[in-house]
């Protein structure tokens, strides 16, 4: 059974920093996309920053180019998400998810499994 959980969620001021941490189980991750999504209250879920099984290709929304960068350590089953810079905007539940194309996964929140998600505020 396949399973996602998040970390690294949390209370931050605008300009500070936080890293997620998505720890998996269940399936072999080198096998897969994987990515970060998010949803604000009353909004649509967004595809945030989405990186390639294969060759390590990543893709960010524009609204966090520059500043979020997405990597993978297959060998521990983890992904992250490194955030700086925050805004106000950036609040969200974030969610980890897989899947099998990683444009896929972002443009059009095609995915196979879903975490429950951690909560990021920012806020002063």
């Amino acid at each position: 059974q396949w399973h996602l959980v998040e970390s690294g969620g949390g209370l931050v001021q605008p300009g500070g920093s936080l890293r997620l941490s998505c720890e998996t189980s269940g399936f072999t991750l080198d096998y897969y996309a994987m990515g970060w999504l998010r949803q604000a209250p009353g909004k649509e879920p967004e595809g945030v920053s989405c990186i390639s099984s294969l060759d390590g290709s990543t893709y960010y929304a524009d609204s966090v180019k520059a500043r979020f960068t997405i990597s993978r350590e297959n060998a521990k089953n983890t992904v992250y998400l490194q955030m700086n810079s925050l805004k106000p905007e950036d609040t969200a539940v974030y969610f980890c998810a897989a899947g099998t194309d990683y444009r896929y996964m972002c443009r059009g929140n095609e995915y196979i499994k879903r975490g429950q998600g951690t909560q990021v505020t920012v806020s002063s």
